[in-house]
């Protein structure tokens, strides 16, 4: 029977040194004890997460850190995120995630519409169906400026390349139209293409929108569609490992890839995937669920968020929350019966504030295996860990099949 694991999922942490930081990065300079404990009780290494073949999205690196094998298993972030929503797509739907945006003379200025409250981007969804919707078109609300588009009819394929929205700060939205990737995806280019076009207009004139204009606040003024998918087959962790998981979070894309991981999702009141978001209420519900779970997957996306804000400040400080208020509750309750492993999905450099493809700091504390010399849970330090360079699904291997 496998031993009980919770995995720490601190979303895009890992950065670069900061001049500002006398050279370190924010996870070297913010005060970590809890995750140093983890290093220093047991062995740290890295995980390479975002393959060169596959785009730097959240999903690829979680569903890497999960063990999953990416090339037969992969299906797009807008397949995943329907997962996460419950919803069910056709063999002839395809689901992209829409992030809702704002813009300013054309030019994307947040990929978050300005982290539009969720009660405002719902309103917005509705009047996006009620001006594009059709038995072809239909948006689904997400959390915030996090939602999804479907396409339906057999004309439509996911052969279509799409950029990412938080990569393209600063661009002209027109220039980043998507793109068939060949003859099938020309269809589903340019309907994406023309919902890009004729959105603002519409968007500007939604209640919601004046409102938020009148207090001064980024309208949601536009759409960005991207990664596009089908319903995939994934394999479940009991399949492959032989055990049961749950996933807390509090986002969409995490939420889809557990339910198609065959994982229970917790939901927690007050989750809000941000820096408010309800982290005590997270820790207890990990507590929970390893009692009658072998695997819980704790997510925490505060982190990524701010980083890709490129603020510095807020950074520092929800590395300290999630270590403070989460890692810390959660090892004082659960104590040495359980293993536990901390490790970013991805990095958000500041600097950059996107994603890039370098490999993330790992530590495991696990029952029975001795530690190594490494004492502080960092960029630098995870490199001469024990564990080495890790890949694919050595991770999970590490945990449930050498044991």
């Amino acid at each position: 029977m496998a031993n009980k694991t919770i995995i720490f999922l601190p979303d895009g942490m890992a950065d670069e040194p900061i001049a500002e930081l006398n050279g370190t990065t924010p996870l070297e300079y913010a005060a970590t004890p809890a995750m140093d404990s983890i290093a220093s009780d047991g062995r740290s290494g890295t995980l390479f997460t975002l393959p060169e073949e596959f785009p730097t999205s959240s999903e690829v690196a979680n569903m890497s850190v999960l063990g999953c094998d990416l090339p037969t298993e992969y299906c797009g972030r807008g397949a995943v995120e329907a997962a996460g929503r419950n919803i069910v797509l056709g063999p002839d739907d395809v689901a992209l995630r829409v992030n809702l945006i704002t813009t300013v003379d054309g030019v994307i200025t947040d990929f978050s519409g300005g982290h539009i409250d969720p009660a405002d981007a719902l309103e917005l969804i509705d009047e996006l169906n009620g001006a594009f919707g059709s038995d072809k078109v239909c948006f689904y609300p997400g959390v915030s400026y996090r939602n999804i588009l479907v396409l339906s009819g057999s004309e439509f394929t996911a052969d279509v390349k799409t950029d990412k929205p938080d990569d393209s700060h600063g661009e002209v939205v027109l220039e980043h139209l998507p793109m068939a990737k060949s003859v099938a995806g020309e269809e589903i280019a340019a309907v994406l293409s023309q919902l890009i076009k004729d959105a603002p207009a519409v968007l500007e004139e939604f209640a919601v929108n004046k409102r938020l204009a009148a207090e001064g606040k980024p309208m949601a003024n536009g759409i960005w569609p991207w990664s596009a998918g089908k319903a995939g087959n994934l394999r479940t962790l009991q399949e492959k490992y032989g055990i049961s998981s749950a996933v807390i979070s509090a986002v969409d894309v995490i939420f889809g890839i557990g339910r198609l991981l065959g994982m229970d999702v917790v939901d927690v009141s007050g989750a809000t995937g941000y820096i408010d978001t309800n982290y005590e209420g997270k820790a207890d519900a990990a507590i929970e669920a390893i009692k009658t779970h072998d695997l819980v997957y704790l997510h925490i996306e505060a982190i990524d968020e701010v980083s890709h804000a490129q603020d510095l400040k807020l950074k520092i400080q929800a590395i300290e929350d999630f270590d403070s208020r989460v890692v810390a509750r959660v090892l004082a309750a659960v104590g040495d019966d359980v293993n536990v492993a901390v490790l970013p999905d991805h990095p958000v450099p500041i600097a950059l504030g996107k994603h890039t493809r370098v490999p993330v700091p790992v530590a495991v504390r696990m029952g029975g295996v001795e530690p190594d010399d490494i004492n502080v849970f960092s960029e630098s330090a995870c490199l001469s860990g024990a564990l080495g360079d890790m890949k694919a699904d050595d991770f999970m291997n590490l945990l449930f099949l050498q044991q």
